[in-house]
């Protein structure tokens, strides 16, 4: 298992003290996806966009979010080739959230300030689905005392990375190029406007329900926000609804550690290595190294 990067520095730093504000750049690319979406993808439609939007939603989200991005690049829970590592982050920024620091950003930040004693409702996602969908998706948090947030020199200093982070949003063309080039208008747009917006929201609607209250196994001690699973829809987010698991054991790269938790992110990772592309596959850390967890309650 490889050891967790620390790259929130905590240095009198507050989780609760700041302010929701507008992000101009991040609010201009979710509208502007979301809007194409439902101004043309009625439009558009046809048999092969569909298919075309369900395969590439679904695989560029279980091969480049949830293998990629989460469980390699911001949890290291799983050690691999670097062309793999690689190819798997740009399936991710394709995903079209954000770059890769700006991945690690976003989900560093918050898990940081849930793991506080306190922390705002734009980390805890108290607030209404609306009002939550709205500040994701547009706003961002100005700290009166932000941590320091530091990308190891690992990542940091890799030019394909800081390239991906410079060029995030350009990497659709490509796409939309080559959809446009098969399928046409309605390829196009189902292809990158509709597949963006679905992705972002999907993926928001899942941190949202996975941090608010529901069933799980585990308390991470002294944290403000705990997590819960959302039984039966492993399969349909690549198994990122054990959320209450992952609190608990983000070294782990399996999340659906119980019998019948479905986790098809951990399926492709265990067949990878068995083809030798991937190695030290984390697991949950033993009994006598859970002192941070209560167990309180039986799945």
């Amino acid at each position: 298992m490889m050891k967790p990067v620390a790259r929130m520095l905590d240095t009198g730093a507050n989780a609760v003290e700041g302010r929701v504000v507008w992000s101009p750049a991040k609010s201009l690319w979710n509208v502007s996806m979301l809007a194409c979406a439902i101004v043309f993808a009625p439009l558009l439609v046809t048999p092969g966009a569909l298919l075309l939007f369900v395969l590439t939603t679904y695989c560029s989200l279980l091969l480049g979010h949830s293998v990629g991005m989460h469980r390699r690049f911001i949890h290291r829970s799983y050690a691999c080739t670097k062309w793999l590592e690689r190819s798997l982050v740009y399936i991710g920024v394709l995903v079209g959230v954000a770059g890769p620091f700006g991945i690690l950003r976003v989900h560093d930040e918050r898990d940081w300030a849930q793991r506080q004693d306190a922390c705002h409702d734009f980390f805890a996602h108290r607030r209404s689905p609306l009002t939550d969908l709205f500040w994701q998706l547009n706003c961002r948090f100005r700290f009166a005392r932000p941590p320091v947030f530091a990308v190891e020199r690992e990542f940091a200093d890799d030019p394909w990375y800081r390239f991906l982070e410079r060029t995030w949003m350009l990497q659709q063309l490509p796409v939309a190029i080559a959809c446009y080039a098969i399928g046409g208008w309605s390829w196009l747009v189902w292809g990158v406007p509709v597949r963006v917006c679905v992705s972002v929201i999907g993926h928001w609607s899942i941190t949202y329900w996975c941090h608010n209250p529901g069933p799980g196994r585990w308390r991470v001690k002294g944290a403000a926000v705990q997590a819960s699973n959302l039984p039966g829809l492993g399969v349909l987010t690549y198994g990122e609804c054990w959320h209450n698991n992952h609190h608990a054991f983000p070294e782990s790269a399996r999340i659906g550690i119980e019998r019948g938790q479905a986790d098809p992110a951990a399926w492709i990772i265990e067949a990878l290595a068995k083809l030798g592309w991937a190695w030290n596959l984390g697991t949950p850390r033993p009994a006598s190294q859970r002192e941070d967890l209560a167990e309180v309650t039986a799945i």
